[in-house]
């Protein structure tokens, strides 16, 4: 990334949402970094950049900035075209599968309550949306196994933790199987047990 890209993207929302980019922080420091952050989130910004990761607070509310206007508007895009957003991450790691015919992954990590299934689930919509119509099915279906193992893992047990009464403690791997055209052909989920 380079300053005018941040810049661009800085003057696209404007200053009144904080840095939308981290990396354009005067000072790099623990007090400004969630300064930023909670200007953000109190102006209803949940995703902040830094560089090329996306940071997200999970705003325990309905949101309305993943219907099909907002896919539109960062599909195809570059990274820093538009404010954040896990559909620039999702496009962004799209794309480079397509041009490099190699494998690639987003990692979603964050503690219990911090909305990684629920990011997870907005990922695999935006690749939905974007691949072909008749291989959506795929997609979605990927995301429904999703959400039916957690009922089946969790009935083997979940513990208490400081914000969730019945935190999960697996972790989980979703494989989603593109073809050469760049359309999802299947998908599995590995999921492990990340902590007694």
């Amino acid at each position: 990334m380079n300053a005018l890209q941040s810049e661009g993207m800085a003057e696209l929302e404007g200053l009144e949402f904080g840095k939308s980019d981290f990396v354009l922080l005067d000072e790099v420091m623990m007090e400004q970094f969630m300064e930023n952050l909670k200007l953000r989130f109190e102006k209803g910004r949940i995703y902040t950049y830094i560089g090329e990761v996306v940071v997200s607070v999970n705003p325990y509310r309905e949101m309305d900035i993943y219907g099909k206007d907002t896919i539109d508007a960062y599909r195809g895009r570059e990274l820093y075209e538009n404010p954040p957003h896990l559909y620039a991450v999702s496009d962004a790691a799209y794309k480079a599968m397509k041009r490099r015919a190699k494998d690639t992954c987003i990692v979603i990590s964050g503690e219990s309550g911090a909305g990684k299934t629920e990011a997870s689930k907005y990922i695999m919509q935006y690749i939905a949306a974007i691949t072909n119509p008749s291989q959506r099915a795929e997609v979605e279906s990927v995301k429904n196994v999703l959400l039916k193992s957690n009922c089946v893992l969790e009935a083997f047990g979940n513990a208490k933790t400081n914000r969730n009464d019945n935190s999960s403690r697996f972790g989980k791997y979703m494989d989603i199987n593109f073809n050469f055209n760049g359309d999802p052909t299947g998908g599995h989920i590995n999921n492990y047990l990340l902590e007694k």
